[in-house]
């Protein structure tokens, strides 16, 4: 029993030596945890302070690489305090637009609440080349992308091997045209292109391949083209989000039948739309020719912060960034993916790490006025110069004369115009219907029951020879007829398009008494825009912006006649962004 006692005794003690020995090895571990956290370098100063804009599909890994980088700035003595925020390319590029009171075709005004950080980082290249055609001091010259993500068609699986063979197939832009133009079932979608580079790059693709598929005749190639823009207009979403909910949700007929067939999205949202587990996967189908890719510029707005925005940099040309972007669903820059990457089927293991072909400024514009003039709902009124100056010819057209180059203008325009438009016919010179310098010829009215008659109307416009420029009144008249029967929910408009300055023998209105009645006519909860387009280089311009100054809308001026069709695309965009009164 002793024995017993003594073994018990020994035990306890034994327990008792063994509890302090944990107890002293937790104090010493609770020790070295804070020898090793304060015997670290302290920071010395005040942090160096850099601020990133980062497009929300990147900036996860940034954050990461960001933090890692602080971390390690810290261990050698500096502080370094990195925000990286999320803010939408389109935002930031409407900022940058507007230091130099310019906008953007579609964009518009940025969110109130948008800031231009030291760093920016976008998804596409495409808005650096938008923002330096109407600002270029507001971008240092080069950028350097730091991932990619190829623009990819997107289509439920079942369709894509049903209809194109994939995954042993791919699928071309031109077969995606064909498609959309000859087959009523096919449902495309896209995010709004002139606010999504992704929307966008797809968009510029489809226009050119459509454009081509006319194998030479103009007049097909634009029918072709304008099919295609229709389809896509139809199916676009404003973000990405609501685009992808377009898509089935079930793999039998009918919700295959009911649900989006196709849309152009990045890699990565068909990665990370697929690691959902919905109901019904996603191909992602790289098609050719290729749009440009998502490449992630990463550019710096702060000249003062320039050496500390080279030093992260460094960190993310890495193995260890590019492990990063892979665990997001993004390739590294030059293409090849890191670790964690999910490679979609029929996918290449690496992509092309050459820069993107971008189209010009110019190209991307006249793109984007084209898709403006089909999205936006209008009710409209055309007001067109018959004077006798529209009967000089215009020798870069042809010699076509001025009423000819102005007509073919509106009807290309007009072609555009889907049915859910309301247009309007007039034309002016001087008296023209009794002592009216103007006379309408189709009233305001939707194009669904009157699309025939306005193109018929325009084939019988003729100048009037030794008619004169009964501009002034005409405005007034129009203005007032469009706000007679104004529609909300519609872009109220007025466009004319005229070769020469005010000029009625008659007597008629003058500048001052124009801009006085307008102003007193105008009802800021019934806007209409004036759109003024001058034809050749006898226009009164400084007359023309004073008027669309002091009620909204805008003044275009064409010195060359040939370049009307240009001019007229791009006013009509401007619908999007009515111009308020100065």
């Amino acid at each position: 029993m002793k024995g017993r006692h003594r073994s018990a005794g020994s035990s306890g003690g034994a327990l008792k030596l063994g509890a302090a020995a944990v107890a002293v090895l937790i104090v010493l571990a609770g020790s070295w945890y804070a020898f090793n956290k304060y015997s670290k370098p302290a920071c010395g100063g005040t942090a160096a302070k850099l601020s990133i804009g980062a497009v929300a599909d990147i900036a996860p890994a940034l954050r990461q690489q960001a933090a890692d980088w602080a971390e390690q700035a810290k261990q050698n003595g500096n502080c370094v305090d990195i925000e990286v925020f999320d803010e939408d390319p389109a935002d930031v590029a409407a900022a940058l637009a507007g230091k130099a009171e310019k906008s953007l075709t579609g964009v518009g005004q940025a969110n109130g609440k948008t800031r231009i950080p030291d760093v920016w980082v976008a998804d596409s290249s495409l808005w650096l080349q938008r923002i330096r055609a109407v600002n270029p001091q507001s971008l240092q010259a080069g950028a350097h992308s730091i991932a990619l993500s190829p623009v990819v068609l997107a289509m439920p699986e079942p369709i894509a091997t049903a209809s194109f063979g994939w995954p042993n197939k791919n699928i071309s832009y031109a077969d995606l045209v064909t498609k959309v133009a000859t087959d009523q079932k096919v449902k495309v979608g896209i995010v709004e292109p002139s606010r999504d580079a992704t929307g966008l790059g797809s968009l510029l693709t489809l226009a050119t391949v459509a454009q081509q598929a006319g194998g030479g005749n103009q007049t097909q190639a634009t029918q072709i083209a304008t099919a295609a823009l229709r389809a896509l207009a139809a199916g676009r979403s404003s973000v990405r989000s609501d685009l992808v909910q377009k898509f089935p949700r079930g793999s039998d007929p009918a919700a295959l039948g009911s649900g989006l067939t196709v849309a152009p999205l990045s890699e990565q949202a068909v990665i990370q739309y697929n690691g959902q587990q919905p109901p019904v996967r996603l191909a992602a189908l790289y098609a050719e020719p290729s749009a440009p890719p998502m490449d992630y510029p990463y550019v710096v707005l702060s000249a003062d912060k320039a050496s500390m925005a080279d030093e992260l940099l460094k960190q993310l040309n890495s193995q260890d960034f590019r492990d990063k972007l892979g665990a997001i669903g993004l390739r590294g820059a030059d293409g090849a993916p890191g670790k964690g990457f999910q490679t979609p089927a029929n996918a290449p293991g690496a992509l092309a790490a050459a820069a993107p072909q971008l189209p010009d400024a110019a190209t991307v514009e006249q793109l984007l006025s084209r898709w403006q003039a089909i999205t936006l709902p209008a009710r409209m009124l055309a007001v067109i110069d018959v004077s006798g100056s529209m009967l000089e010819p215009v020798p870069t057209a042809g010699n076509a004369t001025r009423m000819q180059v102005t007509l073919e203008a509106a009807r290309k325009g007009m072609s555009l115009f889907d049915d859910s438009w309301s247009l309007g016919v007039w034309i002016f010179s001087t008296l023209l219907d009794g002592n009216k310098d103007y006379k309408q010829l189709v009233p305001i009215g939707p194009l669904v029951s009157q699309r025939a008659t306005a193109l018929q109307a325009l084939a019988t416009i003729q100048p009037k020879k030794n008619g004169d420029t009964g501009l002034y009144d005409t405005i007034l008249a129009a203005y007032k007829a469009v706000q007679s029967g104004y529609e909300s929910g519609r872009v109220n408009s007025i466009i004319v398009m005229t070769d020469g300055e005010n000029d009625d023998p008659a007597g008629g209105l003058k500048l001052e008494d124009l801009i006085a009645q307008l102003k007193a006519a105008a009802d800021p909860q019934k806007p209409i825009q004036i759109i003024l387009i001058g034809i050749g280089d006898k226009v009164g311009e400084a007359a023309m912006k004073q008027i669309t100054d002091s009620v909204g809308g805008g003044t275009f001026v064409a010195p060359d006649p040939a370049k009307i069709g240009d001019i007229f695309l791009q006013a009509i965009s401007l619908r999007g962004q009515i111009a308020q009164p100065k």
